[in-house]
């Protein structure tokens, strides 16, 4: 853990407080992640001390945890002030992981920006980038070189800005060779794909790198699962089929059959493409899924507190 007296930041290792190990245990997003600030207690004479606690989260990119049947979340980064989604243009561009990394950016409070990594590979990046803005509305989309620089002004101004970057993406976006050009060194390793085009894990923790000059960058591991924590944004990711539904016959259309649909027309006149109509049902059944997760376990806590209350009572009967 980083720490910032008044003489400079320096490394000191930290345990958790008693109150904090609590927290986490009712809540493991409460876990200290990259990017928060929290309470630190020093041990007289010692480099170490004791987190307390975090303090509350401007802004926070959440996913669901990745246990099996956790309906839990996950913070990835913490009071950012960006959120880049990177997606490398080679060896291809994945449209519905760009549509999911979206939701959690949109969710996160921060601003959403597309980063297409590796942009001196395709043939036509210009077409490339006008593809994926169709699907990223209302987010900046950056066609990027980080070998040569070209693309990287808008985020560098941010950084001069004073503003915390967090790159998120899948292994292989170019996230490392992204950080390393906005920094300004090699401070993060960097690894050829896979000869199938997968990518490699290079980054395995998260990390913030101070930027020289000012503003701070956020590395996060390579993502292979992005399961939505139940609080995504759709309606910014997908704010064209919003505006369609505004404009349905009934008000609670689900856009399957029923008659005098917008959002059905505009497929099938070829306004809207019928693969972001299926990227939209998809998240929206997954968040559905993780919302009723997450009310069977808070009944389930409910019904926890009322026994143990009631046992409470059985053994301390009120007197009158």
């Amino acid at each position: 853990m980083s720490v910032a007296p008044d003489d400079g930041v320096v490394t000191v290792t930290a345990a958790w407080a008693p109150a904090l190990e609590r927290a986490v245990a009712a809540d493991p997003v409460q876990v200290p992640a990259a990017g928060d600030w929290v309470v630190v207690v020093p041990v007289a004479g010692a480099r170490t001390g004791a987190v307390e606690r975090v303090l509350p989260r401007r802004t926070a990119v959440v996913r669901a945890q990745v246990a099996r049947g956790s309906s839990y979340g996950q913070v990835l980064a913490a009071n950012a002030d960006v959120v880049a989604v990177a997606e490398g243009m080679a060896p291809d561009v994945d449209l519905a992981r760009i549509e999911r990394l979206l939701a959690l950016a949109w969710s996160s409070g921060a601003e959403p920006y597309v980063v297409l990594t590796k942009a001196d590979l395709p043939a036509e990046p210009d077409v490339l980038a006008a593809e994926v803005a169709e699907v990223a509305p209302g987010a900046p989309v950056l066609a990027v070189s980080a070998l040569t620089g070209a693309g990287l002004e808008p985020l560098r101004d941010r950084l001069r800005g004073g503003a915390t970057v967090a790159l998120v993406g899948a292994s292989g976006a170019g996230k490392s060779t992204l950080l390393n050009a906005l920094v300004g060194g090699d401070v993060m390793s960097t690894r050829a794909l896979r000869v199938d085009g997968k990518g490699r894990h290079t980054t395995v923790t998260r990390e913030l790198h101070l930027v020289p000059g000012g503003g701070a960058v956020l590395d996060t591991p390579g993502l292979r699962t992005i399961g939505l924590a139940g609080e995504e944004a759709l309606d910014d990711v997908f704010a064209e089929i919003e505006d369609l539904a505004s404009r349905c016959r009934f008000a609670d259309c689900a856009h399957r059959t029923e008659p005098g649909c917008a959002v059905l027309a505009a497929v099938e006149d070829g306004t809207l493409p019928q693969r972001r109509l299926d990227s939209h049902r998809k998240l929206l059944r997954e968040l559905e899924h993780q919302a009723a997760r997450v009310d069977s376990r808070l009944r389930a806590e409910l019904t926890g507190r009322a026994r143990v209350q009631q046992r409470a009572y059985r053994r301390y009967p009120l007197r009158p």
